[in-house]
């Protein structure tokens, strides 16, 4: 078996993001191009590759195993295979395998991992440094975090006609998304729905700047083609049950390739449909990544914050003070901005719950990593103990 620990690109080092959202690179001609293959992605293979492995990208993880997209070694043609995701499996959740990731895969037959049929499974031996990933909070009062996608270029959010959206939970998902290091898209879905769309289109637009608001409609193909033509390389759906993501999914696919099921019409809430993040690909190139119905969105810390809320930060750099809290201080441009309503107040009060919530984020995640150096130290002091006991 292929020894994952022999190469300096392994899990731990699987999660350096670039939080600029930069384009994405161009795609290499090859089979997995399609995909998001990549030069720079080929030249990290280097050592993998000279070890006899091969790229793939997972396209579906679950407990330990995983359906991995490769192109055949023989053929040159995209295919899945069943591997064995738990060489690379760790205690950090954010550091555990998930859809989208890039790994080196050991086709080699394994004699303790076996699928369905007692067919012998493959290995992912190693994973490869993410360019960018979705992470939000643990539900409840964890502080660890939840990778929902990597490697991805866009993060379409779809938020529903079929009732009035929630600007707070738009600000939160824009907020997510940027955090991931991706460009944020929102799709107002159902449009053949409601008489009003570009109204809703225009007060979501107010609480995204810098993001693409766009109305469509998944029953009658209204505004599609413009999607389309927004989506990256790899695009994360996310949203809400009830949102409509999967009969989109369906639409951008050409193709049944998720079950829809309808809202409850009293209070429109969705039933969770998709309880899997999948990687399905589309015509003409490039892949979704669909995922659960999130109820809660947890920020994970981070920038995505100040460029869901650019205007707030762009007002801060006029304020008087470098450390203004925008509560009570002389001279402050936010509160300035506030008092003239060119600032919403219901706009302001949001960022600074969501801001309460990633200090809170980052304290305990200080407090958790300053508790393992605790550990850790105790037990070297006790094994030097031990070691010039007489």
């Amino acid at each position: 078996m292929f020894d994952a620990h022999a190469f300096s690109v392994s899990s731990s080092s699987s999660l350096s993001l670039d939080s600029s959202a930069a384009p994405a690179a161009e795609p290499v001609p090859f089979p997995l191009g399609g995909h998001g293959w990549t030069a720079e992605l080929a030249d990290l293979f280097t050592p993998f590759a000279e070890a006899g492995l091969v790229p793939g990208r997972l396209a579906r993880v679950d407990r330990g195993r995983a359906d991995v997209v490769i192109a055949d070694p023989d053929s040159g043609e995209l295919r899945t295979v069943r591997a064995d995701t738990r060489a690379v499996g760790s205690a950090e959740t954010i550091e555990n395998p998930c859809t989208g990731d890039w790994v080196a895969l050991d086709l080699g037959r394994s004699a303790t991992a076996r699928g369905e049929g007692d067919e012998p499974l493959a290995a992912v031996a190693a994973l490869l440094p993410r360019g960018s990933a979705i992470i939000r909070k643990s539900a409840g009062k964890a502080s660890e975090g939840q990778v929902l996608a990597a490697n991805i270029d866009t993060v379409l959010i779809a938020v529903s006609l079929a009732g009035d959206p929630d600007l707070g939970r738009v600000e939160r998902f824009v907020a997510l998304a940027w955090e991931s290091g991706a460009q944020p898209l929102v799709a107002l879905t159902k449009a053949d729905l409601v008489h009003d769309a570009e109204f809703v289109r225009e007060d979501v637009e107010r609480v995204a700047p810098g993001v693409a608001v766009l109305v469509v409609s998944a029953e009658t193909g209204a505004g599609l083609d413009v999607l389309r033509a927004c989506l990256g390389t790899t695009t994360a759906l996310i949203g809400q049950s009830g949102a409509g993501k999967s009969t989109l999914t369906n639409a951008l696919a050409g193709a049944q390739v998720m079950t829809v099921q309808q809202t409850r019409d009293v209070d429109q809430k969705g039933r969770h449909t998709t309880t899997t993040r999948e990687l399905i690909p589309l015509p003409g190139g490039g892949v979704l990544i669909d995922t659960p119905g999130l109820r809660g969105v947890g920020l994970y810390g981070g920038e995505g914050l100040d460029q869901a809320f650019a205007e707030i930060a762009e007002l801060a750099e006029e304020c008087r003070f470098d450390d203004c809290s925008h509560r009570s201080e002389p001279g402050c441009a936010v509160q300035a901005a506030l008092a003239d309503g060119t600032l919403p107040q219901r706009r302001m009060d949001s960022y600074l719950k969501l801001q309460r919530e990633n200090e809170w984020i980052a304290s305990r995640t200080d407090a958790r990593l300053a508790s393992e150096r605790a550990r850790v130290w105790k037990l070297r002091t006790k094994g030097a103990r031990d070691h010039i006991r007489p």
